[in-house]
């Protein structure tokens, strides 16, 4: 039976208004923090309240050939695995993601008559924190397989997994996957529905994510704190030896960063895609950042600043230690200085080797004499998706069409969604969708986080036309 792209978006703004919105508005109000910031969390709950709640749900929707089992082994995170038999008329398998856990509150941070835990709804947005990062995921993909199912739409047996550890770089996740091979089979389609969208006027496919090193960079040049009067002029800062391995690594004038080990070439695809996409975007790319009056991006040029945040590397100093707050500071040379640093690196560009090689560049030869340690807590490779099949660049296309009125774009992501690369390893031979509702000012991570209650609609529609076609190629002759 052909899908009815009208009936499809009305099932699925139904659903969404009637069931899902308030679904979520229950979810946001968990403080359910990935592990890495809520070391207790097995303790305080608020994860498996998080699973329950999302579980429950989804038992509740009674979808024909669904299967719910919430997979935990001792000392990882729950996993929620959700089976649904496909048409027999195929062997294929569709593998659909997305994660439950969330990113800090930030509460001091967030707009008056907002915050994290509060759920609110304003001008057709969701306010509140993981609603769109990445709570949405579950209700989507189940609502996407009821919604062809209640046309008798045929499509592919599908597999749904919500993991609870992806803020903290999905640790439980590869583990998983091995326990669940066997029944996870080998899917030809892998959606993602993790991922950011250029604007919230047309269907967006992430081509490329950056993968991440993260690490503390400690300088320490004494064993207690001195009188500045006595100490400056004799006792370097611990500081400003800091700044000096920070310009090892990056030109503090420019933002570029140094090692060439962090370089790759970038494809010509994904140079003239970039090109396509500031040409659609225009100064959104810059405008949506909240900069302060006056401020602005590196670079006018928008083609540059989108391959600077997809395809070349990057330094962010995200939090400091050994600093006292500026109430409490006196006139002390303080012992050490600790810097957590984040660097982006392209994708096919090793986690590991640009962790050891950053190690040794920081390590070597320290300024003064002083203890110098660059220790790392985060890695994670990039990942690059394959090349379309015509059939997934043609319904990417209709559907966007279809329901935004605009053909379907593409861009590479700045962020990193851990696993992707281990998924394209273990698959090599599925097609990747890799989407998501994370469009200008949604903030994911920071404060007034939103989700975009019609373009997520138009999105979980669009996803569902996917897997509609997917089965069609796919169907036994």
């Amino acid at each position: 039976m052909a899908l009815n792209n009208e009936e499809l978006f009305n099932f699925l703004s139904k659903r969404y208004d009637e069931d899902i919105i308030p679904q979520l508005e229950e979810y946001v109000k968990i403080p359910n923090q990935s592990p890495y910031f809520d070391p207790e969390w097995e303790t305080n709950g608020h994860l498996d309240k998080a699973v329950e709640l999302i579980a429950n749900w989804i038992r509740k929707q009674n979808v024909p050939g669904l299967t719910l089992e919430i997979v935990k082994t001792e000392g990882r995170t729950p996993l929620i695995y959700v089976e649904v038999k496909g048409t027999n008329d195929t062997q294929e398998t569709v593998l659909l993601y997305g994660h439950l856990d969330k990113q800090p509150p930030l509460t001091e941070a967030w707009e008056e008559g907002l915050g994290p835990y509060t759920p609110v709804i304003r001008d057709g947005k969701l306010y509140g924190r993981g609603a769109s990062d990445d709570g949405y995921a579950a209700f989507a993909a189940v609502s996407c397989l009821a919604a062809l199912k209640a046309q008798n739409v045929p499509h592919a047996r599908s597999v749904i997994l919500i993991e609870a550890c992806e803020e903290s770089g999905s640790p439980d996740l590869p583990y998983y996957v091995d326990l669940l091979s066997e029944k996870i089979g080998i899917p030809s389609l892998i959606v993602c529905l993790d991922s950011g969208s250029g604007n919230y006027d047309q269907f967006w496919l992430t081509t490329s994510l950056r993968g991440m090193v993260g690490g503390d960079l400690t300088v320490k040049i004494l064993n207690d704190g001195i009188h500045s009067g006595a100490a400056t002029g004799i006792v370097p800062s611990s500081f400003r030896i800091a700044r000096m391995l920070l310009s090892r690594v990056e030109d503090e004038k420019t933002g570029v960063i140094l090692p060439k080990s962090l370089y790759v070439d970038i494809p010509a695809k994904r140079i003239q895609q970039a090109k396509s996409c500031a040409e659609a975007l225009g100064a959104l790319i810059y405008n949506e950042m909240p900069f302060v009056s006056g401020a602005g991006p590196v670079t006018q040029d928008l083609t540059e600043l989108l391959l600077n945040k997809s395809w070349r590397p990057s330094l962010a100093v995200t939090g400091a230690e050994g600093f006292p707050t500026l109430q409490s500071a006196g006139n002390v040379l303080r012992p050490y200085s600790s810097l957590k640093l984040s660097f982006r690196i392209p994708p096919n560009v090793s986690a590991k080797q640009a962790h050891a090689d950053l190690k040794k560049i920081f390590e070597e030869n320290p300024p003064y004499g002083a203890h110098v340690s660059f220790s790392g807590d985060k890695t994670g490779d990039g990942w690059e998706a394959p090349a379309l099949a015509d059939w997934l660049e043609e319904v990417l296309d209709s559907s966007s069409n279809s329901f935004f009125k605009k053909p379907a774009n593409y861009l590479g992501e700045g962020g990193s969604i851990p696993f992707m690369g281990m998924l394209g390893k273990k698959y090599p031979q599925a097609q990747f969708v890799v989407t998501g509702v994370l469009g200008p000012n949604s903030n994911a991570h920071g404060p007034n986080e939103f989700l975009h209650i019609d373009f997520t609609k138009r999105v979980t529609a669009c996803v569902a036309s996917i897997l509609a076609k997917h089965h069609a190629v796919h169907v036994k002759n």
